[in-house]
């Protein structure tokens, strides 16, 4: 059964979202941000290639069935004021991920990283982020939260140190990224966009 609570990390940087923006969740699944989202009032695309998990989500959002990795990207040149990302990575499409962060938009990114094949699944390294690639990718726009270790524990808790190896550990290594597109114009006068930190 797929998770359908939202990501903590996109539950945590939705504020920089707002009510009426135009959302792209890409690989959504079943719909567990889409269904975020469509609760705050944006307008959501979500697009994935499974038409059996999208079929309970229709009527809330614009869902294209599209294969975006054997493909072409279905909205050359659309822009969308956020992207949400998660446990998803396919690296050719990372740069139009990117690209399609409209001016003062935002693009929320979450997945898996190196170190996670020594504990369980994703075991592919094409599907794993290598250290800080998240940070280059998102080069032009302004990084406002950057995250990349290992979240979660070991059997028995933290006490007894690293002792037991990775082969006690009960959660996973990720990479988080939340980065904005500036605006391209400002004047002496201008004041900095506030990208407000959640408490």
């Amino acid at each position: 059964m797929q998770q359908m609570t939202p990501s903590r990390w996109v539950q945590r940087w939705s504020h920089l979202v707002a009510r009426d923006a135009r959302v792209l969740d890409v690989a959504c699944g079943s719909g567990r941000h889409l269904r975020w989202f469509v609760e705050r009032g944006c307008k959501v695309t979500g697009i994935d290639r499974d038409a059996e998990a999208l079929r309970s989500l229709q009527g809330l959002a614009e869902l294209p069935v599209c294969d975006i990795e054997a493909g072409p990207w279905p909205w050359p040149g659309r822009v969308f004021d956020a992207v949400i990302v998660t446990n998803y990575l396919w690296r050719p499409l990372l740069a139009t991920c990117v690209e399609s962060v409209a001016e003062c938009g935002v693009l929320i990114f979450e997945t898996f990283a190196e170190g996670q094949q020594t504990i369980g699944k994703p075991s592919n390294p094409n599907f794993l982020l290598q250290p800080a690639e998240l940070l280059r990718a998102a080069q032009g726009l302004r990084v406002v939260a950057f995250e990349d270790g290992f979240e979660g524990g070991f059997e028995g808790g933290f006490e007894g140190g690293f002792e037991g190896g990775l082969s006690s550990a009960t959660g996973r290594f990720v990479q988080r990224l939340v980065a904005v597109r500036e605006p391209a114009t400002t004047g002496p006068a201008t004041l900095p966009p506030r990208h407000l930190l959640p408490p």
